[in-house]
């Protein structure tokens, strides 16, 4: 098979802010795999965040871009049906998650793409079954915070929203920005993100807070490589724990499982659709919930991940809709819910192209 990549930059209509600093750009890698005259596409974005094991993943596209340079030509021998034989040459050659990911998606689409079916129906799914996507609220001032509610209106509905804290501000500015939120949209169900931001002592506090304002659940409130501490808030809080950047892959949940109730998972964190429905059997398996998210993903990747979404308890698959010059068209939004099309394999076309 032939393998060919190039990147393309996208860029955000709103700069999103967490506990980590602020995004407004992103250059990112399509993944072209051809066989037989049938073209699988893929996605790498890049990434870069501290793991539970304190050893910080650093996914630049410098590196994913060097990573397949040096994989692809390794991968060539092989067919779009050896997924077997393919992923162990990925794991040998110590790839990051983004490259495995782009590799892996770009193999189920022309897999879809040969058969001639959606991969959600390949795999014998209900889209009845996905729930609305949560449209992100990132750091902000409390007018600030407001007025993104109001700009996703037109976009997702505003009925599901995912708020960002863990403020460098502290806490106070935390509950300010919640409230104005609450004010702004008080029919919408929310749910909060810390994304490493707090203590223990501040992620007590805030879980109890929270759940007076009817938040529906929190989102790794501790850094990772402080999961010693999960357990201690697990017992006190009074609100659900889900972890994102303390869980990569299948092997991170059985370590989680009693003292979390649910994951979060990302096709860039976790290296594609191939593991991450592993990670779904195995959180279902250690009696978790189970939630897709994404990064600076254009449609491409999420609507890689909406083929899979029937499967997850909440979802978190808005990054492309905040783009000015995505140029990809997948998934549709209806009703906030984001739903694969009929087409097959991923379903994704580029602007001019027949697929």
């Amino acid at each position: 098979m032939r393998i060919g990549v190039e990147t393309f930059t996208i860029n955000k209509q709103f700069p999103l802010t967490i506990s980590r600093g602020t995004t407004s750009q992103s250059t990112n890698i399509w993944v072209q795999l051809e066989q037989q005259g049938i073209e699988g596409w893929g996605e790498a974005s890049p990434f870069s965040l501290l793991g539970r094991d304190g050893v910080k993943r650093i996914c630049t596209t410098e590196v994913i871009f060097e990573a397949l340079e040096v994989v692809i030509p390794m991968l060539e021998a092989f067919s779009p049906w050896e997924g077997q034989k393919i992923e162990r040459v990925l794991a040998e050659a110590e790839v990051p998650s983004a490259v495995w990911a782009s590799i892996d998606l770009a193999l189920h689409d022309w897999l879809g793409k040969h058969v001639g079916l959606p991969l959600w129906r390949l795999w014998g799914l209900n889209r009845r079954r996905i729930v609305p996507t949560a449209a992100t609220i990132g750091i902000n001032n409390p007018e600030g915070a407001k007025q993104r509610v109001r700009d996703w209106l037109s976009v997702t509905g505003g009925g599901v929203l995912k708020i960002k804290l863990g403020s460098p501000e502290g806490i106070a500015a935390d509950q300010e920005m919640l409230l104005a939120v609450q004010e702004e949209a008080p029919e919408a169900e929310l749910s909060v993100d810390a994304n490493g931001g707090w203590n223990l002592d501040e992620a007590v506090k805030m879980c109890n807070w929270l759940a007076t304002q009817e938040v529906k659940h929190v989102e790794q409130p501790l850094a990772a490589g402080q999961e010693e501490y999960l357990p201690i808030l697990y017992e006190r809080s009074p609100l659900p724990i889900f972890v994102d950047e303390s869980c990569f892959n299948s092997f991170d949940i059985p370590a989680l499982a009693n003292c979390v109730h649910g994951i979060n998972i990302k096709l860039m964190k976790s290296g594609g659709l191939t593991e991450a429905m592993r990670m779904v059997h195995t959180a279902r398996a250690c009696g978790l919930k189970v939630m897709f998210g994404c990064y600076s993903d254009s449609t491409l990747a999420n609507t890689a991940a909406s083929q899979l979404s029937p499967l997850a308890d909440y979802l978190d698959l808005d990054s492309h809709l905040n783009l000015l010059d995505d140029p990809f068209t997948g998934a549709i939004m209806q009703q906030g819910r984001l739903m694969p099309n009929n087409l097959p394999g991923l379903g994704v076309k580029y602007h001019g192209s027949q697929y």
